[in-house]
C-alpha cells in the first residue's frame, strides 16, 4: 500500500475515522493516497481539500474531463502510474466515449496532444506540459497563448492549479510508495453541488 505506515478503516479513531467518513467510497474503501496521510491526518484534510477545491468544485468553469486529461498529462510526465490510471479512468468515464479516451492516453502517451486535442484544450494541455517540465521558462507569452485560445483569467488559474496540484499529488505517491492494491480505480469526489462532500462515487 505504501512504504509507510497508515491506519486502515478497521482500525480508524478519532480525527482520522472522520475524515475517512467523510472520503470513503463503496465498501468503506479509502484511496491508498489519503491514507498515506493518516499518520497526520491534518496533511490529509488538507490534501483533501486541495484536491476538491482544485479539480472538482461547483464554480470552476473548465469541463471536468479536460481538468482530468491535464492530471492524466501531469501525471505521465512524472511518471505517476497510480495517478494516470485513476484519473484516466476518471477522464474516460466522464467522456463516456471508449475511442475518444484511449486516442487522449495515446496522444499523450507519445507527446503528441495535437493528435486527439485542438484549440482551447490543446492550449491547456501545452501549458501544463511545459508547466511541469519547465516551470522556471514559463512566461506572460505562455499566459497569453491561453487568452487567445479563448479562456478567461479565472480559467488559466483552473489549468495551473490542476496541472500544479498534480505536481504535488504524483510527489506524495512516488515519495511515499502508494499503489493502487486495494483501490477501486475512478473514483472521485462526484458530488460538485455540495463542497463539503468529499465522498468517492
Amino acid at each position: 500500500m505504501t512504504w509507510i505506515k497508515t491506519i486502515s478503516y478497521d482500525d480508524a479513531t478519532g480525527k482520522v475515522k472522520e475524515l475517512y467518513e467523510r472520503i470513503k467510497g463503496p465498501d468503506n474503501n479509502v484511496d491508498n493516497i489519503m491514507m498515506a496521510h493518516s499518520l497526520r491526518p491534518h496533511s490529509m484534510e488538507g490534501h483533501m481539500a486541495l484536491y476538491k477545491n482544485c479539480i472538482h468544485h461547483s464554480r470552476n468553469t473548465i469541463s471536468k474531463w479536460l481538468l482530468e486529461a491535464i492530471g492524466v498529462c501531469v501525471s505521465l510526465i512524472n511518471d505517476c502510474d497510480y495517478c494516470v490510471e485513476h484519473h484516466y479512468q476518471g477522464m474516460r468515464r466522464l467522456i463516456n466515449d471508449d475511442k475518444k479516451s484511449s486516442l487522449i492516453r495515446s496522444a499523450l502517451e507519445t507527446n503528441n496532444p495535437e493528435k486527439a486535442f485542438s484549440g482551447k484544450e490543446l492550449a491547456s494541455i501545452n501549458y501544463a506540459f511545459k508547466l511541469t517540465n519547465s516551470p522556471s521558462k514559463i512566461t506572460v507569452e505562455d499566459i497569453q497563448i491561453l487568452r487567445n485560445s479563448g479562456f478567461e483569467d479565472g480559467e488559466i488559474l483552473e489549468i495551473n492549479q490542476v496541472a500544479s496540484y498534480f505536481a504535488y499529488a504524483n510527489r506524495t505517491v512516488l515519495g511515499l510508495g502508494v499503489n493502487k492494491s486495494g483501490d477501486i480505480i475512478g473514483l472521485s469526489p462526484s458530488d460538485g453541488s455540495d463542497d463539503d462532500n468529499w465522498n468517492h462515487s
